[in-house]
């Protein structure tokens, strides 16, 4: 119901091009740039300094990273289809040896 009132249609028309205006006034100043530019390297070192203290603290409580649980998904993923595999040939084998035995 709001969206067909042509005052709200106004209201929003106008509320976007203020958003847009400010946006590209704050995108051309270079303060403001580069103060986001060093917001997001400084946020992505600290995520990094995070991510090695939690991976050395785990490493000191013997328990396992999210990299460690990665490699183990991976083994197991690979054992599986490997065992997939294996059983698809003992299969056919023992489909082998059946029909050769009713023949």
């Amino acid at each position: 119901m709001l969206k067909n009132n042509p005052v709200m249609k106004k209201l929003v028309e106008t509320g976007e091009e203020r958003v847009g205006k400010l946006a590209q006034q704050l995108l051309s100043n270079e303060k403001f740039v580069a103060a986001v530019q060093t917001l997001v390297s400084r946020s992505l070192a600290a995520k990094g300094t995070l991510d090695s203290a939690l991976r050395t603290a785990l490493s000191a409580m013997n328990l396992p990273s999210t990299a460690d649980l990665e490699q183990l998904r991976s083994k197991v993923d690979d054992l599986e289809k490997l065992l997939a595999s294996v059983e698809g040939k003992v299969d056919t084998l023992v489909s082998n040896a059946s029909s050769k035995k009713k023949a």
